[in-house]
């Protein structure tokens, strides 16, 4: 091989490393924008007026057999017409409630459950009754009656809520964080 060819293939080599560089180079730029990315919030005085909240929720039953529940949420619309969303924390669905007057959908994974009842699939869900109709009004600053709940509003001037069913048995807490 003569010089010029080797020099020609070292040339080259040295380009394509480049090309590779700038690539790899632009692909993390590229992925550290996008995993800065954060979706709007809602400011928390905006929060009490609005039908659309996000944060984390968590459910702890009182019961050795229950999973507990740990998820950020997003909940939109009205105790009448709404869904509501529960993302890992990769932000990947992992599981999707609507409901309508008469009819409520669950979207677990790839399968799909429908019901009349709203709270029937909220316990398939999670194991446990969920007053999903009074989260509204509790969001909103709205002390909302549930037999066998009682919410502490006291916290959500700092965007966090934790209610408890004392009866009936088992006791469940559910603690949710408002993003700010």
């Amino acid at each position: 091989m003569t010089r010029q060819a080797a020099a020609g293939g070292r040339c080259a080599d040295a380009k394509n490393q480049g090309r590779a560089w700038t690539a790899w180079l632009a692909t993390m730029v590229f992925f550290l924008l996008t995993g800065c990315a954060q979706p709007a919030r809602l400011p928390m005085e905006d929060a009490a007026s609005s039908d659309a909240w996000s944060g984390r929720l968590s459910l702890q039953v009182d019961d050795p057999s229950a999973q507990p529940l740990n998820a950020a949420f997003e909940l939109r619309g009205s105790p009448q017409q709404g869904e509501l969303t529960l993302l890992n924390p990769f932000g990947n669905v992992l599981a999707k409630l609507t409901w309508s007057p008469g009819l409520a959908t669950l979207t677990n994974g790839t399968e799909t459950r429908k019901s009349e009842s709203l709270d029937a699939l909220v316990w398939q869900l999670t194991g446990s009754t969920v007053p999903v109709s009074a989260l509204f009004g509790w969001l909103k600053r709205e002390p909302t009656a549930v037999e066998g709940w009682e919410a502490d509003l006291e916290g959500m001037d700092r965007g966090r809520l934790v209610a408890q069913r004392r009866s009936p048995l088992p006791h469940a807490t559910l603690r949710i964080a408002l993003d700010r």
